[in-house]
């Protein structure tokens, strides 16, 4: 009888441990088993997103409001077009407010910060932030300097 409480308390931690690689797992990956509720899309254009990907966070001082929910290619304009989940609580953003592509720490993975702007007037479900700063590439600067290097 001593023998099967055992297994059956070993068992028992085997499942929790087991359970806690799970939420582990999920909390890592940035998914989430709870929902915030559907929010409203906005958009933006960006020359380069570098990157970034779906399921990026959106994030104004630091503090998320939203995810990034699908990235395509503007056949027209030639420049990614992001499309950006915002949480129905965050109603107050800006329509001259201005979106940038950041990377959280040195080669850490890419996200959208958003920076308010001044206007009364708020961006409605489906609009566009207009004005977008790009992603910066560590390439891209590796190699403008070694070229600057070269050419003195």
């Amino acid at each position: 009888m001593r023998m099967r409480t055992m297994e059956i308390s070993v068992g028992f931690f085997m499942l929790i441990g087991f359970l806690a690689l799970v939420v582990l797992a999920l909390n890592v990956s940035g998914l989430n088993l709870a929902s915030k509720g559907a929010g409203y899309k906005i958009y933006a254009n960006f020359e380069n997103i570098g990157g970034l990907t779906a399921r990026a966070k959106v994030s104004m001082s630091g503090v998320q409001i939203g995810e990034v929910t699908r990235i395509r290619l503007d056949p027209q304009m030639l420049m990614a077009e992001v499309e950006m989940e915002i949480y129905p609580d965050i109603d107050f953003l800006s329509a001259d407010s201005s979106a940038m592509i950041l990377t959280s720490g040195l080669l850490g993975q890419q996200y959208i910060g958003i920076i308010p702007g001044g206007d009364v007037e708020v961006l409605a479900p489906g609009e566009f932030i207009y004005n977008t700063q790009s992603a910066l590439v560590l390439e891209d600067l590796v190699g403008k300097f070694l070229m600057n290097q070269v050419s003195e």
